[in-house]
């Protein structure tokens, strides 16, 4: 998957009127979820995203980033973050990271979801089920 095509899917999932809104919200979750994952991890999701995506994620995190720099925070708190940092409702950025997080699982390998599920606990099992609809 290419950048126009990742930021456009965004945009059609999440309902957003502008690419520049789909990718500020695709920035707020991936630099979230970036927070709550293991540099390895990261950085073998990070690889197998388009070029101006990837960068996304990674950005927040320093190199030396270890199991103990991890920051252990709810599902509530994701969404938390991602509405502060996309400028967004609540009830939206539920609804709005759910999509970008339908379209990372569209970009990169089964296998790689499947290990990024295995480090977060079970209660952010709901990020990778199908929205509702699709």
């Amino acid at each position: 998957m290419k950048y126009d095509e990742f930021i456009q899917r965004v945009q059609e999932l999440a309902g957003v009127q502008t690419s520049d809104e789909a990718l500020r919200l695709t920035q707020a979750v991936l630099e979230t979820l970036g927070e709550r994952l293991y540099r390895t991890e990261q950085s073998q999701m990070a690889a197998q995203l388009p070029k101006g995506i990837k960068e996304l994620f990674v950005a927040r995190q320093p190199p030396e980033n270890t199991r103990r720099d991890v920051q252990g925070f709810s599902l509530e708190e994701f969404y938390h973050r991602v509405s502060a940092r996309s400028g967004v409702s609540y009830p939206k950025a539920l609804k709005q990271t759910k999509a970008v997080m339908a379209v990372l699982q569209e970009a990169v390998t089964s296998g790689q979801i499947e290990d990024v599920r295995r480090e977060l606990p079970a209660e952010f099992d709901e990020l990778f089920e199908p929205m509702n609809g699709e």
